[in-house]
């Protein structure tokens, strides 16, 4: 339970005093609601320690574990490796024991998607050692892997599915274990300038950075293709040829190769790629070197430099020369920055870390040459340098060191508390600490793998004690916004944690909206997914972003809105579902979505009549017509079209008849309930005022009229009460009525008394279909808004809780014996539907695996969404009883 000390003032100056470890605080406590607990606790420092941290800056979100066996078969002894993509998958590796024989070792990948932790993929990877290096592709859809005999792995989606994956490519340096791995850089680089969050211009906020690609092809696409470093001091790459063919390199990095027990891999705006590498001894230098790939007569070619090395501060210390013998982790703490490195070296019990900067400084110049007047125009020699930036105390011993992905730039010192301004350190006594990555200060700490019971449990922490090894995470990793964390303990399991988007600062409830504003306009820039931004919006935050994200949106110029048209959509939409009073804006923006799909595919149908080509498309002349026509009768708007345009053969016509109902249901639905829309929202109040939209829905019924008297069978079905019923004459004029009290040349207007009672009488005369609105949604976001973590197993779905109280969307979901619907072709697929599925992993829609159609206008519909979902989000295979 989550509470609020009256009295922290008075526990955290008890703090200070270290010799009171046995004094106990009274605190009188009080719920989420501000109202009083009957319950009083009695805290020691150490808990109460524990306690405020633990909900401070990092919260447990949920925790995922695997089925208990009567055997035991996982390796806790193995090291684990994590990744995280900028689609929210999440890989991690375990090795499994055969039941049989203990000696027979599987190395197994798992990849989860965020949302639905407990639909894991594993895959046998087939690597014959220990699983080193997992790294995704900056798109999310590739993820390589690495082992302890060389071998490189890379992975894609089968079918595009995010629980289906295959070995597509590998390479292979047999018996030269892989310590370092990494994609090629493609040049595309993005800063994100905190102090310009409260600009209006994503130009501003967001600004592209000069990197050039590790490679390039002709033309200057970057090439793919990636690169490793093995234990014995070689640097292999593997290109990716446009054919599909691998091209592979491999090259010493020094002449004298030597041992190399860590290294890690970062890249330069010119190109070239820089490896730090260590032996793994604290007393031996940190080495740099430079490496240039490049392809000469089809082959490849590397190219290597020695840069400056360093050694540890820690081992000029005289006091801690001995203390820390072994460099345990190395890394750059970008990989877009090779002039800043974090090193931590460790003893049995204990860690110190370093962070370290390279500088250009002046070369002095011999007093021989003081008096001699220089060239002109010559300056001062320069040279590169590393320096300390700083250093930690002495620290537990680091099991796992998390780096954040976000491209931070801050030209303002002041600014300490944003997102991505924190680095995570695990500790072996089951701790995580987040310290500034500038000052490596601590910011917070989370007491979860040995203490995830209770906080202040002291009781459990001395019973794992005693019962053996301390549970604590081998593996730690960032997501892409840095507002979450993802670790795998030495059981494999996964635990993912909320991390203040305000570093633990307590904050203005303005500021948090700003940084969260702030993260989820970077992911419609970028099209990264926002799943870890929603972990932290409270449902009365959700209004305030939803309007704020439009006002900033409809500041933006008229090309950029276009681009990010959709995904603002879908932002909208994610965030309506969190909250019960925007949860029926939740189902007008998914209308939405596939209502601007409909009518762009439509349109891309009109071909102008004459060859040459005019100024503005068929689909933009009709756009201009309507809107300037305002006349309520179909027919007298067809007279000023061409018609010979919207002239189209008869099967096209004829298989995208479901789409075409859809229209005509979804037009019908809206009118029949503009009477019902009063003081509760319901589904389709969003459009009421939407004047784009009711526009749209007009064109498409203009477009509809004229295909209609080419092709009747194309036309939507109504049941009428009349056998004499013009229902496209009548919906047209009701909506054109509509549409005209919410133009966006005028003020908005609330429609007239005639108009409402012409929609009541609507269902006497046109049977009023029910909307499938929304796609059933599975996965835990919502179940996360009461901030109780959630324990969850993988491979079982009915691990959610089952007494959780309704989610805000339950009352517009489908009923349990109705028919359930494919959400993309618009077709009923009956109560239990036998065909295979997929689903979308953010929004839960749905639609059938396989095509059943044989169109070619049908199959280039489904061919836009083969890969992602209508908003954006991936999709995952689900079995008949899911869907």
């Amino acid at each position: 339970m989550f509470w609020c000390f009256n009295y922290f003032k008075l526990i955290l100056n008890s703090l200070k005093n270290r010799k009171r470890k046995t004094a106990n605080f009274h605190c009188h406590l009080r719920d989420r609601s501000g109202k009083p607990s009957d319950a009083d606790v009695q805290l020691s420092p150490s808990s109460v320690y524990r306690f405020f941290f633990c909900g401070g800056i990092m919260e447990l979100a949920y925790v995922c574990e695997w089925e208990k066996r009567p055997k035991s078969t996982h390796c806790p002894s193995i090291p684990l490796v994590c990744s995280w993509s900028c689609r929210n998958l999440v890989a991690f590796t375990t090795d499994l024991k055969s039941e049989d024989d203990d000696k027979n070792v599987s190395h197994m990948i798992h990849i989860i998607d965020t949302e639905h932790p407990w639909d894991v993929f594993s895959i046998n990877s087939g690597h014959t050692e220990v699983i080193s290096c997992l790294e995704w592709d900056q798109s999310g859809s590739r993820l390589l892997s690495a082992d302890g005999d060389g071998q490189i792995k890379c992975w894609s989606m089968s079918d595009h599915l995010v629980n289906s994956w295959e070995s597509v490519l590998s390479s292979s340096l047999d018996g030269d274990p892989i310590i370092a791995l990494s994609w090629l850089h493609n040049g595309v680089k993005l800063a994100l300038h905190v102090e310009m969050s409260g600009s209006t211009n994503f130009g501003e906020k967001f600004s592209r950075v000069k990197f050039s690609p590790s490679l390039t092809l002709f033309g200057g696409k970057p090439m793919e293709g990636w690169l490793a470093v093995t234990v014995s001091g070689l640097v292999t790459v593997s290109l990716l040829k446009p054919g599909g063919a691998l091209l592979t390199a491999s090259e010493s990095l020094c002449r004298l190769r030597g041992r190399v027990a860590l290294a890690d891999i970062a890249f330069t705006g010119g190109g070239n790629i820089v490896v730090a590498a260590t032996d793994g001894s604290s007393s031996s230098p940190v080495q740099f070197y430079k490496v240039v790939v490049s392809v000469v007569s089809e082959k490849c070619r590397i190219d290597t430099e020695l840069l400056p090395s360093l050694f540890l501060r820690c081992t000029t210390d005289p006091l801690r020369r001995e203390k820390y013998p072994a460099v345990t982790h190395l890394k750059f703490l970008t990989r877009e920055n090779s002039e800043q490195v974090l090193l931590c070296a460790s003893n049995q019990n204990g860690s110190i870390v370093e962070c370290w900067s390279l500088r250009k400084e002046g070369l002095p110049v011999n007093n021989i040459f003081q008096h001699c007047s220089p060239v002109v125009g010559e300056k001062q020699p320069t040279i590169l340098k590393w320096r300390i930036l700083t250093s930690t105390s002495d620290l537990e011993r680091v099991s796992a060191v998390a780096l954040p992905k976000l491209p931070i730039s801050i030209s303002n010192t002041e600014l300490k508390f944003c997102p991505g301004l924190g680095l995570a350190l695990a500790f072996h006594d089951g701790s995580i600490q987040i310290l500034h990555r500038l000052s490596l200060h601590t910011m917070g700490v989370f007491y979860g793998a040995s203490s995830a019971q209770r906080p202040g449990d002291e009781s459990a922490i001395k019973r794992q004690r005693t019962a053996g090894p301390t549970v604590h995470f081998k593996a730690l990793q960032f997501s892409w916004t840095s507002l979450a964390l993802a670790g795998v303990d030495n059981h494999g399991k996964l635990h993912m944690l909320r991390v203040s988007p305000s570093m633990g600062q307590v904050l203005e409830m303005n500021t948090t909206l700003r940084h969260l504003l702030f993260l989820l306009e970077y992911c419609m820039v970028t099209g990264y997914d926002w799943w870890d931004v929603l972990l932290h919006v409270q449902p009365s935050m959700v209004h305030n972003l939803v309007e704020k994200l439009h006002e900033e949106y409809m500041r933006q110029n008229q090309a950029l809105q276009q681009v990010l048209a959709t995904r603002i959509v879908a932002v909208k939409a994610s965030l309506c579902k969190l909250s019960t009073a925007t949860a029926a804006r939740a189902c007008d923006f998914h209308a939405k979505l596939l209502l601007i799909a409909i009518s762009s595919t439509l349109k891309s149908l009109l071909r102008p009549h004459v060859l040459n080509t005019p100024d503005k498309s068929p689909g933009d002349r009709l756009t201009e017509i309507c809107a300037k026509n305002t006349d309520t009768d179909i027919d007298k708007v067809m007279i000023n079209l061409k018609t010979e345009e919207f002239v189209l053969d008869g099967p096209p016509l004829q298989s995208l008849q479901q789409l075409i109902q859809w229209v005509g249901d979804f037009v019908l639905y809206l009118l029949a309930n503009l009477p019902n829309q009063g003081s509760m929202v319901r589904p389709g109040f969003g459009f009421m005022r939407d004047g784009a939209s009711l526009g749209m829905l007009r064109e498409m019924l203009v477009m509809i009229r004229i295909w209609g008297l080419l092709k009747p069978g194309c036309l939507p079905t109504f049941t009428a009460t009349s056998d004499n019923q013009d229902s496209m004459l009548l919906l047209f004029r009701l909506l054109t009525k509509l549409w005209l009290c919410s133009r966006d040349d005028g003020a908005p207007q609330d429609p007239d008394d005639s108009l409402i009672d012409e929609c009541c009488l609507l269902p006497s005369q046109l049977l009023v279909p029910s909307m499938d609105w929304l796609p059933v949604n599975d996965g835990v976001m919502v179940k996360l808004q009461g901030k109780h973590p959630l324990r969850l197993q993988f491979g079982k779905a009915s691990s959610l809780p089952s007494n959780a109280p309704p989610t805000p969307l339950e009352v517009f979901n489908r009923t349990p014996g109705s028919q359930r619907m494919d959400n993309l072709r618009c077709v009923h697929m009956g109560v239990c539907p036998t065909e295979e599925s997929k689903a979308c992993t953010r929004c839960g829609c749905v639609t059938m695996l396989r095509s059943p159609n044989k169109t070619n206008a049908m199959k280039q519909w489904e061919q836009r969404w083969i890969k992602n979902c209508l908003c954006g989000g991936l999709w995952r295979r689900i079995p008949p009883t899911f869907t």
